[in-house]
């Protein structure tokens, strides 16, 4: 069995080999970003989670390897164009893409990125190939899906919470779930398990995106990597906006729309208000309910997977280093 250590190392290693390998790849401009991207580091949490997921049922993780790297293109991908339409400046503590480089240069090399992911996907041919693939499209869709959701909320002031978690799953919890199902799939795991272990990644990543909307009110920039109150400034519709418009009344209410409509304003003076307006209604506890719902979930599953407890161990450490929980 391999730790999610060992397998982050594997993964970093197999990405520095084919970033040299994109180096000697013309024209530069088209690469430069993608290495950029891809070098800047990251968890690896869905490449992780891939591998962790095969090894659950094979020792032989180099045969997983190439999905894992398609399945962390393709997320890089996403953030390289999410980053543009969220005018974001910093990612894991450096510049966005197109920030560095350009917008035009952020949403080719996003391009790139796409299909190298489908590329590097199809590198293991298995039986299980064509429901691997079939599997990876589905999710690509549903997160575009989800980014013009996210997209969309932009422009009202009605969104509901079950909209709210409608999106987020797609944005970002398929992309968890097809990374486990597709690792149990490449080990030739399919029917009921391999779904258990897509349910899995969809409250994990609920969990997740949860968390990291938390974080990006309640947390520190320097663990977090990005600007904190980046989503206040931005009036994005969160889980935490949403659940502080339907619970706010008197002056909260009023403080609220002051700030969502205010057009020109000091950003720390708003992201202050907005967050003692939070306080106010207890919207960091019930932030933190929320991601326990989802997260107990995640762990109903796992626990009830076909697998020895020793198998199983690593995918449950894993789980819970995600969101910093030790139990």
């Amino acid at each position: 069995m391999y730790s999610a250590e060992k397998l982050r190392e594997i993964i970093n290693n197999e990405i520095d080999r084919r970033l040299a390998q994109l180096s000697a790849r013309k024209p530069e401009e088209l690469y430069a970003p993608v290495k950029y991207s891809l070098g800047a580091g990251g968890k690896r949490l869905r490449p992780v989670l891939l591998l962790t997921s095969f090894n659950l049922f094979s020792d032989e993780i180099e045969k997983a390897l190439p999905a894992a790297i398609a399945v962390e293109v393709f997320h890089n991908f996403t953030l390289l164009h999410d980053d543009i339409m969220d005018k974001a400046e910093m990612r894991r503590n450096n510049p966005t893409v197109h920030v560095k480089f350009s917008e035009n240069n952020a949403i080719l090399s996003g391009d790139a990125m796409a299909f190298l992911s489908y590329q590097y996907l199809a590198e293991y041919h298995t039986p299980q190939l064509f429901d691997v693939v079939d599997l990876f499209t589905k999710t690509a869709l549903q997160v575009c899906e989800g980014q013009q959701y996210d997209m969309d909320f932009e422009n009202r002031m009605d969104v509901t919470e079950e909209e709210y978690l409608e999106m987020i799953r797609l944005k970002t919890a398929v992309l968890l779930g097809c990374s486990l199902k597709a690792g149990a799939l490449l080990a030739g795991t399919s029917g009921e398990t391999a779904q258990q272990l897509y349910n899995y990644g969809i409250n994990l990543g609920m969990a997740f995106q949860l968390q990291d909307d938390w974080l990006d009110t309640f947390g520190n920039q320097k663990d977090f990597g990005k600007k904190i109150g980046g989503d206040i400034l931005a009036n994005k519709k969160t889980w935490l906006l949403i659940k502080a418009l339907e619970k706010a009344s008197g002056q909260a209410k009023t403080s609220l729309t002051y700030w969502l409509d205010a057009k020109e304003y000091a950003e720390t003076e708003k992201i202050n208000s907005i967050i003692a307006v939070y306080n106010e209604l207890g919207i960091k506890m019930l932030g933190e309910e929320k991601i326990k719902f989802y997260f107990n979930a995640a762990e109903k599953i796992v626990q009830d997977l076909p697998v020895s407890e020793l198998r199983k161990a690593p995918l449950q450490k894993f789980g819970r280093s995600m969101l910093g929980r030790s139990v």
